[in-house]
């Protein structure tokens, strides 16, 4: 099968793999459309996303595909049925993997078949990510299903946030993370969402998703002290400390995402005495699993659609295409055809 495997930083190729086995909680996934997680993925690929150094790698998180075989422990996942959060850990050839998403056929593993059975844990090769690994139902378009695995994270983001209805909120970052934050937040009723973009296509995008107010970085009209939190979609210390003016004295800054350099300085000073800081650097499963029935409902009445993210498609075999695509501004998501 075809994999995308990053051989060291910055250097992309398809390589061909064996066919990850089927164990007994397991079930086999035929890929039809992955998409590229423009933080993440943009990490691995340059070589600093933290704690993540061997190469070369197997990418990927992000996709969806039909199960083709079941294990024979399996309950939550039948022939046919299609399925997201698939990855490959192991692979014969002995390369890393980073997720190793992008592949013909990868595994997701019966997690609640695990837990009935006492056997979720370490010992038995289970690993937290399981939990998310869900079957998708029919109805859902396979874009859709595809962009479910930022979706979940972001609405899970904003229960880690405490975001409410009543709050003022600014999402620094308008690519896919963002962007969901604003429309998440507005279709919960929120009651002022800004955000804040250099790039004039994506603060239009802000604004048909229902933003308030759009921004560019260095005119932000924004009054000291007036916002209950901020989200750094991108993350950075410098949006960090950007934000400290501007939120209420208990207000959140909340960073959504992976901080690239070791240590984060906070200039605490230029905040109210008092202050959260959220540090979200990766998803809290329960909230991610919870987020899919809501998100679901969403694209079953016309309100969360695939085309409102979605800028760009391009076969697997284009993948190197496909990042600088995503380097290079233009795109907001990217789909990977299998």
């Amino acid at each position: 099968m075809r994999a995308v495997v990053i051989e060291k930083p910055e250097v992309i190729t398809l390589r061909d793999v064996a066919v990850p086995e089927v164990g007994p909680y397991q079930a086999l996934v035929k890929i039809d459309v992955a998409a590229l997680c423009n933080a993440t993925d943009g990490k691995l690929i340059a070589g600093h996303f933290p704690g993540v150094d061997t190469y070369p790698m197997v990418l990927g998180h992000e996709g969806t595909g039909i199960v083709c075989e079941v294990g024979a422990k399996v309950r939550s996942f039948a022939v046919g049925d299609r399925a997201i959060g698939g990855m490959v850990f192991s692979f014969k050839e002995g390369l890393a993997s980073g997720w190793g998403g992008f592949c013909d056929y990868v595994l997701v593993n019966d997690h609640d078949a695990m837990v009935a059975d006492g056997v979720a844990d370490e010992a038995h090769g289970w690993f937290e990510c399981y939990e998310i690994q869900r079957k998708v139902d029919a109805d859902i378009p396979a874009a859709e299903a595809a962009l479910l695995c930022t979706w979940r994270e972001v609405y899970g983001g904003i229960g880690d946030f405490n975001i409410q209805p009543k709050d003022k909120v600014l999402v620094y970052g308008a690519g896919p993370v963002g962007l969901s934050f604003v429309l998440f937040c507005k279709l919960m009723g929120v009651k002022w969402v800004g955000l804040v973009d250099p790039l004039a296509h994506k603060r239009e995008r802000a604004l048909r998703m229902g933003a308030d107010a759009v921004f560019t970085p260095d005119a932000l009209d924004v009054a000291p002290g007036s916002l209950d939190v901020v989200v750094d979609a991108v993350g950075s210390g410098a949006i960090v400390n950007a934000a400290l003016p501007l939120i209420k004295l208990g207000g959140t800054i909340g960073v959504y995402g992976v901080i690239a350099a070791p240590t984060l300085t906070v200039e605490k000073a230029k905040g109210p005495y008092n202050f959260n800081l959220i540090v979200h650097q990766w998803p809290t499963r329960w909230r991610e699993r919870e987020a899919q029935a809501p998100l679901c409902a969403w694209i079953r009445e016309g309100k969360l659609k695939a085309a409102d993210f979605v800028t760009h498609t391009f076969p697997v075999e284009d993948i190197t295409a496909a990042v600088a695509a995503v380097r290079s501004g233009e795109v907001v998501k990217c789909l990977l055809s299998f």
